[in-house]
């Protein structure tokens, strides 16, 4: 079958699907797994000494054991079902050119690279498939529960200016997805643009105001940081819709960034593995999609656990991807499947998330005020440093910064610690922040012994009086 074709079928199947009896996902899903499982055992060395003595058709997901971050990328070339991928040549030929961002990697895949909010950063590959099905998946369902008829009117009265807030320096998943649509032809380059969030943030309002985009998108935490810009007058935008994602959506903070640009805002689930997971209704509920995304919230012992109870976490199945299987992933976030049908008439599983999420870090300017800094750009310049595996900021005082790192084997320690200093002095320096004592511990990067969870970037301190809404942008996981 060829591209179009396939997609075409993709899309068809996909709406179709979305409107069926529950029965008729659950058996999609279960021939999809079958696929899957039967794919990544004759193609990836991993799965196939993992699987081995395992029965031949599975007909529960329980039958196969789940899988985490740190093992998959330290058995990357046995992962990988294509020989002619390697993680040494990806790195060396591909991601450290930041020019071929939103270039498919080989000529067919397209790569993302994890800030590594739940402790280990990560490359993703994904396959004509997998990008095809994140693409249909995001506009079919988006449009019947998110945008309404007046919205896609207004867009189409003002014209489609998009505006994208993510961390860059990098091939993170946002950037690509951006980048990727920009390449196809000068008309959409002109037209959807990535805004750093690592920018100073005068900077960033004088570019928005001038571009006045009617669309924007990106972090929870920098719509928030820019509703304030908004609420003070500085920032004159007047966007009919916002996209959110990559951090957890407290309901204040939502009502919050519809207030201050009087728009639509549309929230969604996801990660760099599994890319169209989910997308919240009017009613406030993220939906699965689970068509093409298996979804089990288990607990500590990975056994599922019922709706209404939330879980330890959620182990993830991408179904659509052969390039790199992800099959019964540990994805980290804790969850609880909804037992009620939801009102807004999606028969797709309703659930509650409690995502991956940090604390906005302010600190004392040069000039007396304070400067907000977002978890994930903070994270971003920490981990551009070569050496990291791991690291967890934590915000003493107003400038004061406690690091706990973990570098890689191989790297010296010290001149890794040296370098993330000097690359954090720089950014703070960039941002009109002050000087900021950074304090090595001696202790490494740990889960908290309560949660179970990994928690990346986070204040010790009760945040001034003027950082205080910000700081409600982000949950404490």
């Amino acid at each position: 079958m060829g591209r179009v074709m396939r997609a075409l079928w993709i899309a068809a199947d996909t709406w179709w699907v979305g409107r069926a009896e529950p029965a008729t996902c659950e058996r999609r899903q279960q021939a999809r797994l079958n696929d899957l499982v039967a794919y990544a055992r004759a193609r990836s060395p991993y799965y196939r000494k993992l699987y081995r003595g395992l029965p031949m058709r599975i007909t529960d997901p329980g039958q196969l054991p789940p899988v985490r971050k740190r093992e998959l990328m330290e058995h990357f070339d046995e992962w990988v079902t294509d020989p002619g991928v390697t993680l040494e040549a990806l790195q060396h030929d591909f991601l450290s050119d930041l020019s071929l961002v939103g270039s498919r990697y080989l000529d067919r895949y397209h790569v993302f690279t994890t800030s590594g909010t739940t402790g280990e950063p990560a490359i993703l590959l994904h396959d004509a498939d997998s990008w095809t099905v994140t693409q249909i998946v995001s506009r079919l369902r988006v449009r019947r529960v998110a945008l309404s008829r007046r919205t896609i009117q207004s867009l189409l009265r003002h014209g489609i200016r998009s505006a994208a807030f993510f961390a860059t320096g990098g091939h993170y998943g946002g950037v690509v997805m951006v980048e990727t649509m920009r390449r196809v032809s000068p008309l959409l380059a002109k037209r959807i643009r990535v805004f750093s969030v690592l920018r100073p943030l005068p900077d960033l309002v004088a570019e928005l105001n001038a571009f006045k985009p009617t669309l924007m998108g990106g972090y929870p935490s920098a719509l928030a940081l820019l509703a304030g810009e908004q609420e003070a007058g500085r920032l004159r935008v007047r966007p009919v819709a916002a996209t959110c994602a990559g951090e957890n959506l407290t309901p204040s903070t939502a009502r919050r960034i519809e207030a201050a640009f009087g728009c639509t805002l549309i929230n969604g689930y996801g990660a760099s593995e599994v890319p169209a997971l989910g997308l919240q209704c009017p009613e406030g509920r993220i939906h699965v999609n689970v068509d093409w995304y298996l979804f089990e919230p288990v607990d500590k012992e990975y056994r599922p656990v019922p709706p209404g109870v939330t879980s330890h976490t959620v182990l993830v199945t991408n179904l659509a991807n052969r390039i790199q299987p992800i099959i019964r992933y540990d994805l980290g976030d804790r969850v609880e499947v909804l037992p009620d049908a939801c009102p807004c008439g999606s028969r797709l599983p309703s659930v509650r998330v409690e995502g991956r999420s940090g604390d906005v870090l302010p600190f004392a300017a040069t000039d007396g005020q304070m400067v907000e800094v977002l978890p994930l750009a903070l994270a971003s310049v920490v981990e551009e440093v070569p050496g990291v595996r791991r690291f967890q900021a934590i915000r003493t005082g107003p400038s004061a910064l406690t690091l706990r790192l973990e570098s890689l084997p191989g790297f010296d320690r010290e001149q890794v610690r040296r370098t993330v200093d000097d690359s954090l002095h720089g950014f703070f320096l960039a941002n009109g922040i002050g000087a900021v004592a950074i304090q090595h511990a001696a202790d490494p990067p740990a889960e908290n012994p309560r949660s179970g969870k990994f928690r990346q970037v986070w204040s010790e301190t009760e945040p001034p009086r003027n950082a205080g809404a910000l700081a409600e942008a982000s949950a404490v996981v």
